[in-house]
């Protein structure tokens, strides 16, 4: 099938591979000429959603600097996406690097990541997309209702810091969340989803992208690099330093950023035990990055509203 849609709708033809994914069905093409595309297909309704805002982001990313991002290609009839009986989908160039998780981690890499990612949002600002305001599972919306999840986690200390996170977002990070700035984001900036390439930092599956708080971005990013308990903040220090050093952060976000840093480490870790529990199969895809998260958490458990707000100053 996805080769008879990459010949219909694009006019090309190459060897196919499928590779790991949730939602939709992703496929390397590999033209004659050894370029490598992505194809992504889907019959779900929800994703063909998704497709429209992915391509509309991506298209409207084209041109800015500072960042590396796919580009989509447009069909025979010069669309951002196809749609015939049920199926859509669309093809997007492949950016060549390697995946964050996998680099060598440096002071250097995570200023340049962080700023990097303070461009990306810079330019997301601008675009006019489709469907930013779908349902999405990952939305900041979700979270106050997410320790509805919590029969899914194994008992011991990490449901017990996972608990902890959630009650102070609910109670302190939430009602003052609507108070900080809110546009198109990437929603999903994890080292999966994030490249070293020889031009620079790279992003890729806007899958998640939504209307939601411009520092969410920085919050996911930063939660992942979270990895050393010799450090405020895990290490996390100098990939915040590099977002601000392109988009200050205001008072409110300095003083927030901890609380949500640590909730999505807990939404990560409730969405993804609940998840393997519905796709057993899946499973160890579905958690590729729970371990990170919950020693993360662990390492950012001590901070109170007023030591966080003063370790991000301090990185800043």
């Amino acid at each position: 099938m996805s080769a008879a849609l990459l010949k219909r709708h694009y006019g090309l033809t190459g060897s196919i591979a499928t590779l790991s994914s949730e939602v939709e069905r992703t496929a390397e093409i590999t033209l004659s000429d050894g370029r490598r595309l992505i194809l992504k297909t889907s019959t779900r309704l929800e994703a063909l959603d998704s497709f429209r805002f992915q391509t509309a982001a991506m298209a409207g990313l084209q041109g800015a600097a500072g960042f590396v991002a796919p580009e989509v290609l447009r069909t025979s009839s010069g669309a951002l996406m196809f749609e015939e009986e049920g199926v859509g989908g669309y093809l997007q160039t492949r950016i060549e690097g390697m995946p964050l998780h996998q680099a060598t981690p440096s002071l250097g890499l995570h200023f340049r990541t962080g700023s990097a990612l303070a461009r990306l949002n810079l330019a997301l600002e601008q675009v006019d997309v489709p469907a930013a305001h779908r349902p999405v599972l990952w939305h900041i919306g979700c979270w106050s209702r997410l320790m509805e999840l919590e029969q899914y986690l194994p008992s011991g200390i990490f449901a017990d810091s996972v608990r902890v996170a959630m009650a102070e977002y609910v109670e302190f990070v939430e009602p003052q969340i609507a108070n900080v700035a809110w546009q198109v984001t990437h929603n999903d900036p994890s080292p999966h989803n994030m490249m070293v390439t020889d031009q620079g930092v790279g992003f890729i599956d806007f899958g998640d992208g939504c209307w939601s708080p411009r520092i969410q971005d920085l919050a996911i990013a930063a939660s992942h690099v979270v990895s050393d308990p010799a450090l405020p903040l895990g290490g996390a220090e100098h990939l915040i330093a590099g977002y601000s050093s392109v988009i200050p952060l205001s008072t409110l976000e300095a003083r927030l950023l901890v609380g949500l840093m640590r909730a999505r480490q807990a939404a990560l870790i409730l969405v993804n035990y609940w998840r393997s529990h519905l796709f057993p199969a899946d499973a160890q895809y579905i958690k590729k990055n729970v371990a990170r998260a919950e020693h993360g958490l662990s390492i950012l458990a001590p901070l109170d509203g007023s030591a966080g707000e003063a370790a991000v100053v301090a990185a800043i």
